[in-house]
């Protein structure tokens, strides 16, 4: 059975030629259904510009992008945005949430653009809602919340429909302690239940808590292995 992602001699090169930038250089990477990745490297590593890549966000300056047996690499703006919707769940640092709609509606946004009836799109987001300890809060709006029920929200948008995968960029960056521990209690959750979740991180210690960590530096892949977690 082939890998969910297959990234195979990735290139991304920015202003080619003599002042040329090789953000990602050759890179392989092959991700399998349902595992907890970590991929860790400094500010100018080259970790977002592969997130990027994998979230069908941009595509390569050469090399091949498999997601679920699909080559993306060569997609037109259309159809990576039709990618997007169905195959990938996104989380990011900033929440990225629209200030004037609440909780229930913020995660229903995404659903209308998709197609997804009113009833049935609202069934989805009281659930997701539910999922990540939200249900009392889904009529509140992102600043009558705190961050890390900000990023709850966020979660719950990525979820509401079932995305195979979840992909995290410093999902972390802006909460305190408590709630890093929560937000990465749900996301080891939603791994039990099936789906591959793909974490972007500069930190260590959110590092250690995936099952395998690939280490990105100057646009290569420094390190790939896995390790023992609770």
């Amino acid at each position: 059975m082939s890998a969910l992602v297959e990234v195979r001699d990735m290139c991304k090169v920015y202003n080619p030629g003599e002042n040329e930038v090789r953000a990602l250089d050759h890179v392989n990477v092959s991700i399998e259904k349902n595992e907890f990745v970590a991929i860790i490297g400094h500010s100018g590593s080259g970790k977002s510009t592969l997130m990027n890549m994998l979230g069908c966000l941009d595509v390569p300056t050469s090399g091949t992008y498999l997601l679920h047996d699909q080559d993306v690499s060569r997609m037109s703006d259309n159809e990576l945005s039709d990618i997007r919707n169905r195959e990938i769940g996104f989380i990011f640092q900033g929440f990225n949430l629209i200030q004037n709609l609440t909780a229930l509606e913020n995660v229903e946004l995404p659903l209308i653009y998709r197609g997804v009836g009113r009833r049935e799109r609202m069934e989805l987001s009281r659930k997701a809602l539910m999922k990540v300890g939200l249900e009392a809060r889904m009529d509140h709006k992102p600043s009558e919340m705190s961050g890390g029920q900000q990023q709850r929200v966020a979660i719950a948008r990525a979820i509401a429909q079932a995305p195979p995968v979840i992909l995290a960029d410093e999902p972390t960056g802006n909460l305190d302690s408590n709630s890093t521990t929560e937000i990465m209690g749900i996301l080891k959750g939603l791994h039990k239940e099936g789906r591959t979740v793909i974490i972007i991180t500069h930190d260590n210690e959110i590092a250690a808590q995936a099952r395998r960590v690939i280490r990105i530096k100057d646009g290569h892949v420094e390190a790939d292995y896995v390790q023992d977690v609770d």
